[in-house]
């Protein structure tokens, strides 16, 4: 066809001309009023569909999750992840540790994650602080979780665990005494990742985006809607069964394989839990200025039941 003969077409009003197609309405029309609420309410986290998706059926929502998706990335895009390069362990072989501040203040929430690295099994235990008792008494509770104790746990640069980098020479770093005593108890040996490169403990720092983003986030935000703030207790109940029935029983997105079945394997590869440790912790003396409790919370019934909105 000429040139011509297309701008005829163009200029000549009385020509057929296409007009764009109405937008049909979707299943999910009904519910996107909900979701973008949710999504403020979490701001600036986010929640995943996988979540959401579970709490939109609760209400009838009869479509599929990539509609979801869609939609969502529409009102937050999300940036591309780098790659990561994977670095796999033995069973029995090594579990990470890490903390992760949810909360700062007078009314402090800080989270203990452990992810053993063959199986992925997790334990989170939220605290109200990240002191060195804290910490053994939270390693101790992961390994009972776990049914055994791993031949080394890898950690960042804790100040609870490890006193000088490098301390004795390269590579041999000067450790917490009370802390180094606890792990010759357990019979574990600890290691330190390499500043800077927290990939190097990539599995506990991916499953603490996922427990922000599945867990901490709807939980937080479902209960600020209300006027509420998640405290220390309720947060363990309500982790205590997401764990044990969507954390552990997932199909994990790296290994293609359910956490909760390879730990039945990694077991048998664990050393013995020990009796508990008795050594004697010294640190400053501390004043405690008692203040009132605000009751704020609902009973810890509402947050059980709560928690099954997260399965």
């Amino acid at each position: 066809m000429s040139r011509n003969t297309v701008r005829r077409y163009l200029r000549d009003e009385a020509a057929v001309r296409y007009k764009a197609r109405p937008v049909r309405a979707t299943k999910l029309d009904p519910f996107k009023g909900y979701v973008s609420q949710r999504l403020d309410a979490a701001a600036p986290e986010r929640i995943p569909a996988t979540v959401l998706i579970i709490e939109l059926r609760e209400r009838g929502y009869a479509g599929g999750i990539t509609m979801l998706k869609v939609f969502m990335a529409s009102l937050r895009p999300r940036p591309v992840a780098l790659p990561a390069l994977r670095f796999e362990t033995a069973p029995g072989e090594q579990m990470q540790v890490d903390w992760a501040t949810i909360r700062r203040g007078r009314d402090r929430l800080s989270v203990f994650v452990a992810t053993l690295g063959w199986s992925r099994a997790a334990y989170v235990e939220f605290v109200a602080n990240e002191r060195i008792e804290t910490l053994i008494a939270a390693h101790e509770n992961a390994f009972l979780f776990f049914g055994g104790v791993p031949r080394e746990v890898l950690y960042d640069n804790m100040r609870t665990v490890v006193a000088e980098r490098h301390g004795y020479g390269t590579g041999r770093h000067r450790f917490n005494p009370a802390f180094g005593d606890f792990a010759r108890h357990c019979g574990f040996r600890p290691r330190l990742c390499q500043p800077y490169r927290a990939q190097t403990k990539g599995k506990v720092e991916r499953f603490i985006r996922y427990l922000r983003g599945s867990f901490y986030v709807p939980l937080a935000s479902r209960l600020a809607q209300d006027g509420l703030v998640v405290d220390r207790e309720a947060a363990n109940v309500a982790a205590a069964r997401w764990l044990r029935e969507v954390a552990n029983p997932r199909v994990h997105a790296t290994t293609g394989a359910v956490p909760a079945e390879r730990l039945a394997v990694e077991r048998t590869h664990l050393q013995p839990v020990p009796a508990p440790y008795g050594g004697r912790i010294v640190r400053a003396v501390e004043t405690v200025i008692p203040r009132p409790i605000l009751g704020l919370q609902h009973p810890l019934s509402f947050y059980d039941a709560f928690a099954g909105g997260l399965a």
